[in-house]
């Protein structure tokens, strides 16, 4: 059953959600390969250009779905998950049930002070709560990543 981390109380969803892969990327060798959903096309070209300049010293290396280099690429970014592949990791911008979140493994909900994120967000954990997954928190305002 899949595995369901919340990690609320970002001030900038985007920013934390790159912090986020940057760690995850760092504690696994080979990083384990994650796929990014993010419906909102501007939201997933700010999350694209994010990537690119997240750490001075680093990269994460990430790539579209479509792109020819997707099954060499650790992160991928979908604005859709209709024919994504099955990855290990679904990291969810969007404000709703990611589509057939359960055929993955673990699932990353980024959750900003926002209203307008943190309001969908509780009436996720409820839905998820009540069919039983494995919920996880992380306050990223007591504990930054």
């Amino acid at each position: 059953m899949t595995k369901v981390l919340f990690c609320h109380g970002a001030s900038d969803r985007l920013q934390a959600a790159a912090a986020w892969l940057t760690v995850n990327a760092g504690q696994q060798q080979p990083p384990r390969r994650t796929l990014v959903y993010a419906p909102d096309a501007e939201v997933a070209e700010r999350f694209d250009r994010l990537l690119w300049t997240h750490t001075a010293t680093g990269f994460l290396p990430h790539c579209r779905i479509g792109s020819p280099l997707a099954n060499e690429t650790p992160i991928l970014i979908a604005t859709t998950l209709d024919t994504s592949p099955r990855e290990e990791s679904l990291l969810n911008l969007s404000n709703e049930l990611p589509p057939s979140f359960s055929r993955y493994e673990n699932l990353v909900e980024i959750i900003s002070n926002e209203d307008s994120v943190r309001l969908p967000g509780r009436d996720r954990v409820k839905f998820y709560r009540d069919r039983g997954y494995d919920i996880r928190f992380h306050d990223l305002i007591k504990e930054p990543l």
